[in-house]
């Protein structure tokens, strides 16, 4: 076990890790100069790691008309309403970097709809919002209203998906008590 408590449940140590697990952490570790907390936490579960990554990456990587800063805007966004501290921080660093802008992340997270964003992006979050936090309300309304914005059922389904995966992601890190890598709080800032 790691002695920094990272998780209220076991994380392993690398060296104890499925062979695949740990070079997928340790490509994360080369590329961002450590280890987000997430990956160690949810290495105790393999199956689970892997699962949950593939899903992750299908969408936040996928080809498509949104944007990697769009996708990390709806992240925050949702997360804040879940109070996700983890995914906010974490995220919120990504989206920085992507947005190239150091304050969309923290405007997003307080309140989107004071943000200084398209009318585009507004309807893409007001979706996600909606699917976050009131998914049964949705109807063809909801669909005709990012149609007009030049959204496609494909990007539509990524918008719900996005925002759907990280309601999970959302609920797993706040019952396990993951905290963000303090890395996280400076990146994309300056």
């Amino acid at each position: 076990m790691m002695s920094e408590q990272i998780s209220r449940h076991p994380v392993p140590r690398l060296a104890e890790m499925p062979d695949d697990i740990r070079t997928r952490i340790e490509a994360v570790q080369e590329k961002a100069g450590f280890v987000p907390n997430i990956f160690l936490a949810l290495a105790h579960r393999p199956d689970e790691f892997r699962a949950f990554f593939a899903y992750h990456d299908a969408l936040m990587e996928r080809p498509g008309a949104l944007s990697v800063a769009d996708r990390e805007m709806i992240v925050v966004t949702t997360s804040a309403a879940n109070e996700c501290q983890y995914c906010v921080i974490a995220h919120g660093a990504i989206l920085r970097i992507r947005a190239k802008d150091p304050l969309i992340a923290d405007q997003v997270a307080v309140n989107y709809r004071k943000a200084p964003l398209s009318p585009r992006q507004r309807a893409m979050l007001d979706f996600a919002m909606k699917v976050s936090r009131r998914a049964e309300e949705i109807e063809a309304a909801d669909y005709e209203t990012l149609r007009a914005h030049g959204f496609a059922d494909d990007d539509i389904w990524d918008i719900g998906a996005i925002a759907s995966f990280f309601a999970l992601s959302n609920r797993l890190v706040n019952m396990a008590a993951i905290p963000p890598n303090p890395e996280f709080y400076t990146l994309g800032r300056g």
